[in-house]
C-alpha cells in the first residue's frame, strides 16, 4: 500500500510546478508537489512577465501582490535597448517602453519580476488552496500503469523514503528532466546554442544609468555579447554573457577559463569604466538552446516548462510559456478527476500546448539569432512575430475547441483581430458592474462561461438546461455594453462558450438553432464525453 496517495503528484517546485499546485488549488484539486532544493528559488531568473501571466494570476488574486514586489525591485514601464557599453554609446532602443500601445487589450501589463519574489506567493497561494509542497525531497522512481503512477520519494534531510500513489504526474522537472529522459521523449529543435553564464554582482551602477528607464539593457562589443537587468536601487544585478570576442568571431563557449577575475573583466568590459567596485556574489552556467519535446505527454503523464521546451531567453518567453502550460492542463485535469470530462480531454493538452511551445521556442530563436549570432541568419529561421500576438494572439487546435468557418491553419493572429474565434483567448472589453469597472476576463477562470449578447433570450436559457442536465458547473452572463457583439464576432442575438482557461470553446452568431441538444451536444465534444 502506498504512504500517500493523491490525485495529482507534481515533480519540480519551481515557477511552473508551483504555478500548477495553485492553479490545481483554484479548481478544487489537491496535489503533491517535490522539490529537490530546500526551497524557492534563491536566483533571480525569469524576470519579465507577460499580460497573459498576469492574467492568469489576476484569477487566482495574485496580480496586486506581483506588481507591488515587481515595484521593489524594478522602475516600471522600463525599455529594452543595446549599448556598446552602459556608460558608453546607444545601438539601439528596441522596446522604448514595456508596455507602450498595449494596455487596451488587457486589464493587465507586462512586469519584471524575478523568480526570487515571485516563487513565494505561489508556494503561499498553492498551500492556501491545499497543495502538499516537499522540498528537500526528489522523485527515486515511478512506475505507469493504466489507472494511475506509483512513485517512490526520498526526503533529502532524513534519508527516508516513501511511495506515493497518483492519478496523474506532472513533470515540472527543468530543462535535464529526468522523467523525460525515462519516458525516451526526444527533445527536437536547433541543438546547443551556447555556453552561457549569468553573473550575479553588487555594484553602484546607479551614475552609469543617466536617468534612463532601462528594463533590459543588451550589451554588443569587441569583449562580448550579454545583457543586463538591474535592480533597484541600482547597486545590483546581473550580466549574462552569450559570447566573447568580436562579434565576427565570437567564441560561444564562455564556460572554459572563467574565474573570478574574468567574472570582473567582463563586467568591467560591459559596464565600460573601471574605477566602479564590484562584488562578485554568484555564476550561473547555462547552455542557450532552442529545443521542443516531440510530445508532452504518456500516458498519465504530461510535461511542463523547460522539461517540454528550452528555449534562448531573448523575448523573454521561457517562463511565461510554462506558465501557460499550466493553465492548460489544470482545468481539464481537475474536471477530469472530478468525472465531469472524458479521459480525452487530457490528451488535448499536447495537441493544444505542443505547437504554441514549437512556434515561441521559433520565436526565441530568431530573436536570438538577430540580437546575439546573425552569423546563424544563412541557416533560416522563422519571421520575426509581434511580441503582443506571441503572448494573447496564439490559436489552439483540439477536441475542446469547435471550430467555426474556414480554418487558416495560423498559430498566431493579430491580436485586435482574434474577435472571438474559437481557440484563441477571450478578448478583453470592460464592463460595468455595481459602478466598477471590471474586464471580460474577470468572469473566466474557474467554471465554463456562456456569455450571450443583448439581443439573446434563447441561448441563456438552452444553457441553464443543458448544463444541469450534464451536471456541469456553468455561470451565465448577458452582456448588454456596446461593442461585445462585435467584439466576440457574434450576432444581436449570439453567444460564446468560453472554457475556464478564457479560451473561446464555441460560439454561435445568432439564436436560430439554440436548443437545450445543440448546447448538451457542444457539452460533450468540448469535454470529449462519450455520447450516451
Amino acid at each position: 500500500m502506498p504512504d500517500h496517495e493523491v490525485p495529482v503528484l507534481i515533480v519540480g517546485g519551481s515557477l511552473v510546478g508551483l504555478t500548477t499546485a495553485m492553479l490545481l488549488g483554484h479548481h478544487g484539486v489537491r496535489s503533491l508537489t517535490v522539490e529537490h532544493h530546500h526551497g524557492t528559488s534563491i536566483y533571480p531568473r525569469a524576470a519579465q512577465m507577460s499580460q497573459r501571466t498576469m492574467e492568469i494570476l489576476r484569477t487566482v488574486g495574485l496580480e496586486q501582490p506581483a506588481r507591488q514586489k515587481s515595484e521593489e525591485q524594478f522602475v516600471q514601464d522600463g525599455a529594452v535597448m543595446a549599448v556598446e557599453t552602459l556608460a558608453g554609446k546607444e545601438l539601439a532602443w528596441y522596446v522604448p517602453n514595456l508596455n507602450e500601445g498595449i494596455r487596451d487589450v488587457s486589464p493587465t501589463v507586462r512586469v519584471f519580476l524575478t523568480q526570487l519574489l515571485l516563487e513565494p506567493l505561489l508556494m503561499t497561494r498553492a498551500e492556501e488552496l491545499g497543495a502538499e509542497l516537499r522540498f528537500a525531497t526528489d522523485l527515486i522512481s515511478f512506475e505507469e500503469d493504466s489507472s494511475g503512477i506509483t512513485a517512490i520519494i526520498r526526503n533529502r534531510q532524513s534519508g527516508q523514503t516513501s511511495a506515493v500513489r497518483a492519478r496523474y504526474l506532472v513533470a515540472a522537472d527543468g530543462a535535464h528532466s529526468r522523467i523525460r529522459e525515462r519516458l525516451t521523449i526526444r527533445m527536437l529543435g536547433r541543438g546547443e546554442l551556447s555556453k552561457s553564464v549569468t553573473i550575479y554582482f553588487r555594484s553602484d551602477v546607479g551614475p552609469l544609468l543617466r536617468g534612463r528607464n532601462l528594463s533590459v539593457i543588451y550589451v554588443y562589443n569587441s569583449a562580448l555579447t550579454g545583457f543586463f537587468r538591474i535592480e533597484k536601487p541600482f547597486n545590483s544585478g546581473f550580466l549574462a554573457v552569450n559570447s566573447v570576442g568580436p562579434p565576427d568571431r565570437a567564441v560561444t563557449d564562455v564556460w572554459t577559463g572563467l574565474t573570478d577575475m574574468r567574472c570582473h573583466e567582463l563586467i568591467r568590459a560591459s559596464l565600460g569604466v573601471d574605477d566602479v567596485p564590484i562584488t562578485i556574489e554568484n555564476v550561473m552556467k547555462w547552455q542557450a538552446t532552442a529545443h521542443t519535446a516531440e510530445r508532452f505527454d504518456h500516458g498519465r503523464i504530461f510535461l511542463a516548462g523547460d522539461a517540454a521546451h528550452l528555449m534562448p531567453p531573448n523575448g523573454g518567453f521561457g517562463g511565461n510559456t510554462g506558465v501557460q502550460d499550466a493553465h492548460n492542463l489544470a482545468w481539464k485535469l481537475a474536471l477530469t478527476l472530478k468525472g465531469k470530462a472524458g479521459s480525452g480531454l487530457v490528451s488535448t493538452y499536447d495537441a493544444e500546448r505542443r505547437p504554441i511551445g514549437a512556434l515561441t521556442v521559433e520565436q526565441a530563436y530568431s530573436r536570438y539569432v538577430t540580437r546575439w549570432a546573425p552569423y546563424l541568419a544563412a541557416a533560416g529561421m522563422q519571421p520575426i512575430e509581434d511580441d503582443l500576438d506571441i503572448d494573447l494572439g496564439y490559436r489552439y487546435r483540439s477536441a475542446a475547441v469547435i471550430l467555426d468557418g474556414a480554418d487558416d491553419g495560423r498559430l498566431l493572429e493579430a491580436t485586435r483581430q482574434t474577435k472571438g474565434r474559437p481557440g484563441t483567448r477571450a478578448p478583453h472589453l470592460v464592463l460595468k458592474r455595481n459602478r466598477a469597472e471590471i474586464s471580460t476576463l474577470d468572469l473566466y477562470g474557474g467554471r465554463f462561461v456562456l456569455l450571450s449578447a443583448p439581443g439573446d433570450t434563447e441561448w441563456t436559457a438552452a444553457a441553464r438546461d443543458a448544463a444541469h442536465h450534464a451536471d456541469l458547473e456553468l455561470d451565465i452572463h448577458q452582456i448588454l455594453e456596446p461593442g461585445f457583439a462585435e467584439a466576440y464576432g457574434i450576432g444581436p442575438n449570439g453567444a460564446v462558450l468560453v472554457r475556464p482557461d478564457g479560451i473561446v470553446a464555441w460560439r454561435a452568431q445568432d439564436a436560430l438553432s439554440a436548443s437545450v441538444s445543440v448546447i448538451a451536444q457542444v457539452f460533450g465534444q468540448v469535454l470529449c464525453r462519450a455520447p450516451k
